[in-house]
């Protein structure tokens, strides 16, 4: 009996073996077409119900982090990246504008997208610019010996010393002066008949240097003054002194310089960029730290022609009020230079201009969530306005915050779109 029991069970294990080979086989075996077809449809049916929307059941492309537009996902889930669920990118959006984009409104909120109008107004051109107050070059006084003498007083001692017109500066004494002096008055006593020798006596005064002023002195009194008064022409500050007490004046030397403050000038930086928009004449504002709120007028009156190369800009010369003297060279200023064009421009916030090296663009709003780049041609800028040129026209909206995370999910589906269609090109 366990003979027997022991070959029943062998036998058993035999057939069983026998038939997991032929199961084995079965499966090894080439499919035919109808099975390789319904292997194949099996996936694609699963594929399109997993890119379905089970929202809105619209198909779905992929599934993406707004954040990071460049990474891809098979199916809906939280982001990797942000602390947010992916957003569907929608299959029936390939049907927009090239290159445009879809944003969801809720999405649009999150993003902080704000729209801005294309508006067509006068572009306020006045530009801003520093820069350092100095002297009017224009207001410089200088007395000078015009005779050989000493330095019999000064009543002017220091550099920078406040002096108004009029006021006495030094008392030269004078050989040739009093003796110039001594001829007038004696052809002045000679009666009609030395007329002629008396205009010339008196020429002569003149031409030595002697002031008016002294001159009819002179002739008032009768008297010869050995030492004659010299005035300041203009009213400023002492800006340079070669006069000493007791010391020896040749004839010509510059006794005195004196620099007027009535108006000063500020030599303002401008960028090489924006000096075609000067021009002589230009009005001016102008401010100082030492002032706060005060504001002095003037106008450029020069653009000097020399081009820094390390900074790549030029100086505007601008003349200023000066009321009080408050403005001390030296001063730093900062300056509004410009007035307001005298046409309208289509304008938008800069802000809402792209730049892609040579490239300008916007994001233009098309309504309904629907956003897409359009190239411009920029032109002038002021007060976070800048003029477009070419591209958009009036009433139109584009997009002044967030564009640059809307202009990377339209520059990739832009680009993928080309890479979906080159394989259908070669085909044909």
């Amino acid at each position: 009996m366990n003979r027997v029991s022991t070959i029943s069970a062998a036998a058993a294990l035999l057939a069983l073996g026998l038939g997991a080979g032929y199961l084995a086989g079965r499966q090894a075996a080439p499919p035919t077409a109808a099975a390789a077809q319904a292997v194949q449809a099996a996936p694609s049916s699963q594929a399109a119900a997993a890119r379905t929307d089970p929202k809105t059941g619209r198909p779905v492309l992929y599934w993406h982090d707004p954040m990071v537009p460049g990474q891809r996902f098979d199916k809906p889930g939280r982001s990797p990246f942000m602390d947010m669920d992916l957003v569907p990118v929608f299959a029936d959006e390939a049907g927009d504008a090239a290159g445009a984009v879809r944003i969801d409104p809720r999405l649009q909120q999150n993003l902080g997208v704000r729209l801005a109008k294309v508006v067509e107004a006068r572009l306020d051109m006045r530009l801003r610019a520093t820069g350092a107050v100095a002297y009017d070059e224009n207001a410089v006084a200088v007395v000078s010996a015009r005779a050989s003498g000493y330095i019999d007083r000064l009543y002017v001692r220091a550099l920078l010393d406040p002096v108004r017109a009029g006021a006495p500066l030094a008392e030269l004494l004078a050989a040739d002066w009093v003796a110039a002096q001594e001829e007038y008055l004696a052809l002045a006593q000679a009666g009609a008949a030395a007329a002629d020798l008396r205009a010339a006596a008196r020429q002569r005064l003149t031409v030595l240097g002697m002031p008016e002023a002294a001159i009819r002195r002179i002739e008032a009194s009768g008297r010869a003054e050995p030492r004659v008064l010299l005035a300041s022409p203009i009213s400023g500050v002492v800006g340079e002194i070669g006069a000493r007490e007791g010391m020896t004046a040749m004839q010509g030397a510059v006794l005195f310089r004196i620099n007027g403050l009535d108006k000063v000038w500020v030599n303002a930086q401008v960028p090489e960029s924006q000096a075609g928009q000067l021009a002589p004449g230009v009005a001016v504002s102008a401010s100082v730290p030492a002032f706060p709120g005060q504001r002095y007028a003037g106008r450029v009156i020069a653009l000097l022609p020399q081009v820094a190369e390390a900074t790549r800009s030029l100086v505007a010369r601008v003349e200023l009020d000066n009321p009080g003297w408050r403005l001390k060279p030296g001063m730093y200023a900062s300056l509004e230079l410009g007035t307001a064009q005298s046409r309208p421009v289509l304008q938008v916030p800069s802000e809402a201009v792209l730049h892609r090296g040579r490239q300008s663009l916007v994001l233009l709003a098309l309504g309904e969530g629907r956003f897409k780049p359009v190239p411009v041609t920029p032109g002038s800028e002021s007060d976070g306005m800048t003029e477009i040129r070419a591209g958009l026209a009036a009433g139109q909206e584009v997009v002044s915050s967030a564009q640059f995370l809307i202009d990377s999910e339209a520059s990739l589906k832009a680009a993928v779109g080309r890479m979906d269609e080159a394989p259908a090109g070669d085909a044909q």
